[in-house]
């Protein structure tokens, strides 16, 4: 693996790709509790979901976030072994939060009245206040990331794994109301779209190289 790097690293083009992913991601993320604060103060829709009126709530915080950061990790150490895939998929969260930003943004929902807020230890750090902050809806970020791993690993019994755990955390968050159904079905079309979109910014800046 430290050879793979070494050589990767190696190419000029990689390097820019490497940057551009932090120099973009790391300002995204220093905004993101502006932009929180502003999503929070703008009025939602309400949606009358039949899944959630035929499910829960139950409250499965501690089974989502085992699920959700170990495979995470486990995502990581498998994608360390590719450069060219680690950074494309540096990009495609970047444009995953993007897209989140501007759908948080186009389509602002209100909170299921049956919500039992799941508290993320890692997300609540970028909320505005120290109040559970509830609108942070279409998409599902959970559901979609998993999904973003799923397709960055590739094929295989990999893949397979995150892939499923991408769909019981879609439940999951259903099962406790954080989310509407449309939230999490929409969440792999947004994770493939950003992968899409980072195949464009990766070659993009490869070739400016």
């Amino acid at each position: 693996m430290r050879t793979q790097w070494l050589r990767a690293w190696n190419d000029r083009g990689f390097r820019i790709c490497i940057w551009s992913g932090l120099l973009t991601g790391i300002p995204v993320i220093v905004l993101l509790p502006r932009f929180f604060a502003l999503i929070e103060n703008t009025p939602g829709v309400p949606l009358n979901d039949p899944v959630l009126a035929a499910i829960g709530p139950v409250e499965v915080s501690a089974i989502t976030f085992g699920i959700l950061y170990s495979l995470v990790l486990f995502g990581i150490f498998h994608l360390a072994r590719e450069p060219l895939r680690f950074v494309r998929m540096l990009h495609a969260y970047v444009v995953l939060l993007l897209l989140r930003m501007i759908t948080m943004y186009t389509v602002t929902l209100e909170p299921p009245a049956s919500i039992i807020p799941l508290i993320d230890p890692i997300t609540q750090l970028f909320y505005p206040a120290e109040e559970p902050f509830l609108k942070d809806l279409f998409f599902s970020g959970h559901t979609a990331t998993l999904m973003l791993f799923a397709i960055a690993v590739g094929r295989g019994r990999s893949q397979a794994l995150i892939g499923t755990g991408a769909v019981v955390v879609g439940f999951l968050v259903l099962l406790q109301h954080v989310h509407y159904t449309v939230d999490v079905l929409a969440a792999p079309f947004f994770a493939t779209l950003a992968w899409m979109l980072a195949s464009a910014t990766t070659k993009a800046c490869r070739a400016a190289a």
